[in-house]
This record gives structure tokens, sequence and C-alpha cells, in this order.
């Protein structure tokens, strides 16, 4: 319901200068404890709506080292070209409750991100410098790393690893041309806000770091995410549709996806998802291409999805639609169904297998192929129940 321009870097309010340098994503030792959490803190809260707080180098110092930081309304953190956003590798400057951020429990979510907006409206995170999540370094006081803990919680429990960014309630937000890499947890999630845009953004993340989606928007409307390249670990893109919803009114488009789960919508579809279109998207060497997922304990309507001008290749499941994601069993109430969901102009290089799976006659899949192409069909395997295909064109 809006018309989306490339955003703008607003004037600068204050030119915070590197103190610390970076080579890879460390600094010295002895400086793991000087922190830029409390001036860049204070900028933020001392600048004017319609303002920047711009992080710019000097000299050989290219750095700055955080904790979480709270955005302000109105108020754009501008990390400049050649310069990096360390978070801290200390655990307690996350904590939500003493103690628990670094550790296993049986819920997770026990710490605050790097970057947290809590209903301000018109704040944004932008710049062509980088904000690295250090997933990959030692937790301090630990040997082991952020990812390596949330490899640990396979055996039992959820990991309390931080995100990069947990923005909620946040109408009008906008991330612009900034490089996110290494979160460890997601970079991104957007929640309850009316308003999204990200572009121009890079997302840097291994293949096997766990649970590191990309961006994440749930339970928003008015979003937009376009010229964005994403390599994770996890979905490079899930839309979230948890009650209480609405969860509608996005378009992503002019993306480049790599490795990664790929465009998602779910798990959490109990709150209604619509009116969505994907368009001008690549996915390449990913192991998910375009999927909906949920299951009877989170399922709800998934419909009006629109995917157009999509090329697939080297990638495990190039088309997944599960509706017993997780293997959530039958004994829940809340029934997936996805339906009014359109494939066109979508082609398909390389093997894989495509997933075509309603929940139950009740509950079909609705899908169109309108213009699907198989570079070698003989290389693709599908699987499917309770669904109802139509086909304008669908060739090999």
């Amino acid at each position: 319901t809006r018309h989306v321009t490339e955003p703008v870097i607003p004037p600068a309010c204050a030119t915070l200068s590197a103190q610390l340098s970076v080579s890879g994503n460390k600094v010295a030792d002895a400086d793991e404890g000087k922190l830029d959490t409390a001036r860049i803190q204070k900028a933020m809260d001392t600048c004017g709506q319609g303002k920047a707080v711009v992080l710019k180098p000097s000299g050989a110092n290219n750095a700055f080292l955080t904790g979480p930081l709270q955005l302000r309304a109105g108020v754009t953190l501008v990390v400049d070209g050649g310069v990096t956003l360390l978070a801290s590798r200390d655990p307690r400057v996350y904590d939500i409750s003493p103690g628990v951020c670094g550790t296993i429990t049986a819920k997770g979510h026990g710490c605050n991100a790097m970057i947290n907006g809590d209903g301000v409206s018109g704040a944004g995170v932008m710049g062509d410098g980088t904000i690295d999540g250090r997933g990959g370094a030692k937790i301090m006081g630990q040997n082991i790393t952020w990812w390596d803990l949330a490899e640990k919680a396979r055996q039992g429990g959820s990991q309390n690893c931080p995100r990069i960014m947990i923005l909620n309630q946040c109408d009008n937000f906008t991330l612009y041309r900034i490089t996110l890499k290494d979160s460890p947890n997601f970079h991104v999630s957007y929640n309850r806000g009316n308003g999204f845009t990200a572009w121009g953004v890079k997302v840097n993340c291994p293949r096997n770091a766990r649970n590191t989606d990309a961006i994440d928007p749930g339970n928003a409307r008015n979003v937009t995410i376009t010229h964005c390249f994403i390599h994770t670990g996890d979905d490079n893109i899930a839309i979230k549709a948890g009650a209480p919803g609405p969860t509608t009114q996005m378009t992503i488009a002019h993306n480049h996806f790599y490795t990664g789960h790929g465009m998602s919508i779910g798990s959490e579809t109990n709150g209604g998802a619509s009116a969505i279109l994907v368009s001008d998207l690549s996915i390449d060497g990913a192991d998910n291409g375009l999927r909906i997922k949920s299951n009877s304990h989170k399922g709800g309507l998934v419909k009006d999805i629109v995917y157009e001008d999509v090329c697939i290749r080297d990638t495990k499941n190039p088309i997944y639609m599960d509706s017993d994601y997780e293997h959530g069993g039958r004994d829940g109430k809340l029934l997936p169904q996805f339906t009014g969901i359109v494939l066109r102009n979508v082609h398909i290089v390389g093997g894989g297998k495509l997933t075509l799976n309603g929940y139950d006659p009740a509950h079909k899949l609705g899908m169109l192929f309108d213009n699907v192409t198989f570079a070698d069909l003989a290389k693709i395997k599908v699987i499917s129940e309770h669904m109802e295909i139509g086909r304008a064109s669908c060739r090999e």
C-alpha cells in the first residue's frame, strides 16, 4: 500500500571516529574490553529525528566494538565504508536474565540483540560498512564459539545466542547498503511493524552456521526486500506468520540467494499469510528454493502467494511445499492450508526434489504452474499428496 523508492542516507547529527583496528573479525586481546557502546548510544540518544549518527574510520583505526544498542525514533545509524562494527564476545553484556546468554536452556531467547528497536518509528541502519556478529569467534570465558553452542544444542535444549538485529513494532524502518555477517543467530528479525525496507543489503554467513536466518519479517505488513545478496546457514528469507497476524503485503524483488535454506514462508502460519510477491529472484546452490513450511501445531491459511521470474540452480529442493515440517505429527489443531500459490516463469536448472504436499483432503495444496521449465527433467524427483495443481504451461 506504499510506493517504495531507493533510500537516502540522512545528514549527520554526530560523527564518531574509530578508536580500534580490526583484522578479519579480530581486535587485539587487550582491546576486547574497550567497548564503544556508551558513546554510540549517547550519540543516538541526543540525535534529532531525521538525522544520522555516523561511524567513520580514523587513520589506521577502522573498528567499533559494542554490546547491545537501542535505536531511537527517526534516527539512523550509519556504518561508513571501511568501518566494521563488531559485536562483543562477552555474553554478560547481552544477558536478559543474569548468566543466561551463552548457555543452553529449555526455551532459549536469553540474549538481547546487538542492535535493538522497540516501538521506534522511522529509524534505520545504513552505510557501506560491515556489522559483524562474530558468530565464529569464541565466547569470552568459554572454549567454544556461538555457532558451536548452537550445534551443541542439537542434543537438547535451545542455545542462547544474540542476534544482530531485533526490531519490534518499528514502523517505517530502513536497512540500506549495509553488509551483515556472521550473526550468532538470526541476522535481522522484524516483528509486528508496518513498513520495512531492506535495499541493497548483503548478508554473508557460512553454510554450516546453524539458525542464522538472514532477514525474517513476521506479523508485518508493507515489507519490501530488494536488490539484496544473501549467503547464510539457514533461511535466506523466512516470512513468519504466527498469531496474531496479519502477515501481508510483501514484495521480495530483484534479489540473489546463494547458500541457505531458501525463500521460505513459515513455519509459523497460524496467523495467516497473504498477498506476497516474490519476483526476479535467483537461487544458486541453496538447500531449498521456494518453500512454504508448517505443521498441525502452528499451521494456518497461506494464500495469494506469487513467485514469478525465478531461476533456481543446483538446489536440493527447488520447490518445497511442506505441511508436516519437522514431522510435527497429526495431533495438532492448527492445520496448515496452502492455496492460491502461483509459480510463473520459474526455471529450474540441475536436479533436485519437488515436494508438493497438502495436509489432508480437506486442506489441499492449491498451486498453478504457469511456464515452469526444467532444464533436465530426468534429474527431478517428485513427491506429492493432497494437491490440486493447475498447469498453464510446464515444459522440459
